[in-house]
């Protein structure tokens, strides 16, 4: 499958070395230099071709649904299936030839939780999307604005991917304190975001599709972050 540029062919090359296990596809990490930020992962020890050729003993199936590019950083919508079918986000920092970060956000899947577009339009309208969604992020959810909520969100023509709610349900319910990252291309945005969820420290990852300065599509993965006595590193979720 063609991605575009050589950055997110390695990394598509990369999530798919899970499924192969080809010591080839983990030559873009910099493991000398590689932070971890999932909590459950160790770093160090096991080296990625190692822990890439075990993990492809039990026939993972990983599917790389849409990859974007943003400056040092490449993030990507995805289906794992493993012991349980799982939707993730997944985002890379570059330095130069290599990736020395890495972040994500993954939830069991329930429904189709990627369906729907994913040609990326409108490269020249980047930073305005990015814009328009940290309004969003701030007024909507972090302030609790309600009666913005029409002024981002094309709700005649909007289609909703997230297996929790509406939009606008969960703006009003969960409890967002933090927007730590906008990455953006062309007509999509992906907000990374902390919060609670019924009173549980929760990271919520939130992809919008927009058109004509207004959301039209949104999908999500809500996952607890694990008290920090649990995590196998110290660089913390975000």
């Amino acid at each position: 499958m063609k991605f575009g540029s050589v950055r997110k062919q390695k990394i598509y090359h990369l999530l798919k070395g899970i499924e192969t296990g080809d010591p080839e596809s983990v030559k873009v990490v910099n493991e000398e230099k590689y932070i971890q930020h999932n909590p459950q992962t160790h770093e160090g020890g096991e080296g990625l071709a190692q822990l890439f050729a075990r993990l492809s003993r039990t026939n993972p199936k990983v599917e790389i649904v849409r990859l974007f590019e943003d400056g040092d950083y490449i993030f990507g919508h995805t289906i794992y299936d493993f012991s349980s079918v799982r939707i993730g986000f997944e985002v890379f920092r570059y330095e130069g030839d290599h990736v020395v970060e890495h972040w994500d956000n993954i939830q069991p899947k329930t429904g189709n939780m990627v369906a729907g577009e994913t040609e990326i339009k409108d490269p020249e309208l980047t930073e305005d999307n990015r814009n328009l969604i940290k309004e969003l992020i701030d007024k909507v959810f972090l302030s609790k604005q309600m009666d913005h909520f029409d002024q981002f969100v094309k709700v005649d023509s909007y289609a909703e991917h997230s297996p929790l709610m509406q939009l606008s349900e969960k703006a009003k319910l969960m409890e967002y304190s933090n927007n730590h990252r906008l990455l953006a291309e062309g007509n999509f945005v992906l907000a990374v975001n902390e919060g609670s969820n019924n009173g549980v420290h929760t990271s919520f990852y939130d992809l919008f599709r927009l058109e004509k300065g207004r959301v039209v599509e949104h999908w999500d993965t809500t996952e607890k972050v694990p008290p920090k006595k649990e995590w196998k590193n110290s660089n913390g979720k975000f």
